[in-house]
C-alpha cells in the first residue's frame, strides 16, 4: 500500500451559489484532498491545525477512510479557519465575504514519523513557509511531491513561492494563475516556464472546461463530464488534487503516461464534489459510482480515426 501525506486546512466553510445557502459546514483542501484519495488503496495522513470547535464527528469521518490524524494539532481554546463565499450565476466567479484565519495563523506543521517515508507528498493550497517546512522535514525523496497554489501567494509571498517550486515534481493551478506566474498568455508557453522553474510536470486546471498536463513538450488532456446538475463548485480543484495525488500514490508509478491516468481519475472524482455543498456527495461516494462515471469519461474521449 503506498504512502501519502497530506497538507492543508482541515476548516469550515459557509457557502451561497445560485442554487441555495448553507451555514457552517465541512471544509477546507485538506479535507477534500483526504476524501478524495481514500477512494483509491493508500495510506495517507494530514498535517493541519483546528480549534477545539472542530467536531468530532468530522475527525471519527476522516479517520474512518483509513486516514491518519495525528498530525492535526487540535489547538484547546482555539477557533478553527473560517472562510465564506457567494458565487455568481456562472459559479465560475465568487466573492469571498468572510475569511477567518484563527489557528491557522500560527500554524507550524509537524509531519508524523510515520510519514516521513510518504511516496507523494500533496501540498496543499498554503502559505509557501508551511510548505516549504514539510518538504524540510521529509527524511527520503518522495516520488513525487505535488504542489498546490494561487494568486494569493503570488501577490503576497513570491520569493517564497519560488523556493518552493524549485522544489516540487508537480505543480497544479488554474489558466489564470499560470498566466500570472509566467506573464504568458499561451497556456503552453506558460507551462514551459514553468518547468524551467523546477517542476516535470505541469497541471493547468480550466474548471468546466478540462485540464491539461504539460511535460517535456508533450500535451495531455482530459475533458470536464459534463453534468446535469452542479450547486457548489468549492473544493473541486483540492478533489481533483485528491484524485490524482491518490491514484499515483497507489500506483508508485510516476511516469508521464501513469499521470494522464492521473489526471483522468482526478476529473472523475471532482465531477461528484461539485454535484452537492461542500463534502456532501464525496462523503456518500460509492466505488461503483466512481467505476461507472471512469467508463462515461471513457466513453466521451474514445474514438477511432484513419490517419492515412
Amino acid at each position: 500500500m503506498g504512502k501519502l501525506l497530506i497538507v492543508g486546512t482541515l476548516a469550515f466553510d459557509a457557502i451561497e451559489s445560485p442554487f441555495g445557502k448553507t451555514d457552517k459546514i465541512l471544509g477546507g483542501a485538506g479535507t477534500f484532498i483526504g476524501l478524495a484519495a481514500a477512494q483509491f488503496n493508500v495510506e495517507s495522513a494530514i498535517v493541519s491545525i483546528v480549534g477545539d470547535d472542530f467536531n468530532q464527528e468530522y475527525l471519527d469521518l476522516l479517520s474512518q477512510r483509513n486516514i491518519d490524524l495525528s498530525g492535526v494539532e487540535i489547538v484547546k481554546g482555539g477557533k478553527t479557519f473560517f472562510w465564506s463565499g457567494k458565487y455568481h450565476n456562472d459559479l465560475n466567479t465568487r466573492d469571498t465575504l468572510i475569511t477567518e484565519l484563527n489557528t491557522l495563523a500560527d500554524f507550524d506543521p509537524k509531519v508524523p514519523d510515520s510519514f516521513k517515508d510518504a511516496d507523494v507528498v500533496m501540498l496543499g493550497n498554503l502559505d509557501p513557509n508551511i510548505q516549504l517546512s514539510v518538504i524540510n522535514q521529509v527524511s527520503s525523496r518522495p516520488k513525487l511531491i505535488i504542489l498546490d497554489t494561487m494568486n494569493y501567494w503570488m501577490n503576497h509571498t513570491w520569493s517564497d513561492l519560488l523556493k518552493v517550486i524549485r522544489r516540487v515534481d508537480v505543480i497544479t493551478l488554474n489558466d489564470e494563475e499560470a498566466r500570472q506566474l509566467t506573464q504568458e498568455y499561451s497556456l503552453v508557453r506558460a507551462a514551459e516556464k514553468i518547468e524551467e522553474m523546477g517542476p516535470k510536470f505541469v497541471v493547468i486546471k480550466k474548471g468546466e472546461h478540462g485540464a491539461l498536463l504539460f511535460h517535456k513538450k508533450k500535451i495531455f488532456f482530459a475533458p470536464a463530464l459534463p453534468l446535469e446538475e452542479v450547486f457548489d463548485p468549492t473544493g473541486a480543484g483540492d478533489t481533483f488534487a485528491g484524485g490524482f495525488a491518490g491514484y499515483l500514490a497507489s500506483t508508485k508509478n510516476v511516469s508521464f503516461e501513469n499521470l494522464k491516468n492521473a489526471v483522468i481519475h482526478g476529473s472523475n472524482l471532482a465531477s461528484f464534489c461539485v454535484e452537492r455543498f461542500g463534502t456532501e456527495r464525496m462523503v456518500d461516494l460509492t466505488f461503483p459510482e466512481v467505476q461507472r462515471r471512469l467508463e462515461q469519461f471513457k466513453e466521451l474521449t474514445q474514438f477511432n480515426i484513419e490517419i492515412e
